[in-house]
């Protein structure tokens, strides 16, 4: 079964994200439909002050005309992504803690081979003692017919502290996200924590 996600990035009038997450908890949160909501995500670096990061799964089609309905909304842009080697289920993200989203620039051949190499990598860069690192997931998009797209990597870290120490990994992992960056065109990350309330 194919797992369909969104990921939306959401903007609000004012300084705060407050609004757009109190709207969309809120009982007007029914204007998602049947969708299901994995996260909801506040910046920390990459992310206005008055913006949020919303990953919906499940039925996500049309996400920007569902979130333009609710009135904190100002603007959003939504992804539409399915996993390669993770997640598995819809569960939602729970943990407190650090999450940052990675986006890759990428040719749509290479998909494959680059959540090949990442989840080789992660025997080793995940088990490590020197830091709290663990991938939650790595989309691609849902359309994979243009020659170019992008792919979404979101690990979690315990803080800014394990995030720093997990830049040198073991060997192992290093050489497998050596090749992956030789298959990445670009890559943009955003550091976020998870709304818990």
């Amino acid at each position: 079964m194919t797992l369909n996600f969104a990921f939306s990035r959401i903007q609000t009038d004012g300084a705060s994200f407050r609004p757009i997450y109190d709207a969309i908890v809120s009982p007007e949160r029914s204007k998602l439909g049947e969708a299901g909501t994995w996260g909801a995500f506040f910046g920390l670096f990459g992310l206005a002050s008055n913006e949020l990061v919303l990953v919906t799964t499940g039925d996500v089609a049309n996400m920007d005309d569902r979130l333009g309905s609710i009135d904190a909304v100002r603007s959003s842009e939504t992804l539409y992504l399915e996993p390669t080697v993770r997640p598995d289920s819809y569960e939602p993200r729970s943990r407190a803690g650090l999450y940052v989203f990675r986006f890759f620039d990428v040719r749509n051949k290479d998909v494959d081979q680059i959540a090949q190499l990442s989840k080789t990598a992660w025997e080793t860069f995940e088990t490590s003692d020197q830091y709290q690192a663990i991938p939650q997931a790595l989309f691609c998009e849902q359309d994979r017919t243009q020659e170019f797209g992008k792919m979404l990597l979101c690990t979690w870290y315990d803080g800014l502290n394990s995030w720093q120490l997990s830049r040198t990994p073991a060997p192992e992992a290093s050489a497998n996200f050596r090749a992956r960056g030789e298959l990445t065109l670009r890559a943009k990350p955003y550091a976020t924590r998870l709304i818990t309330g």
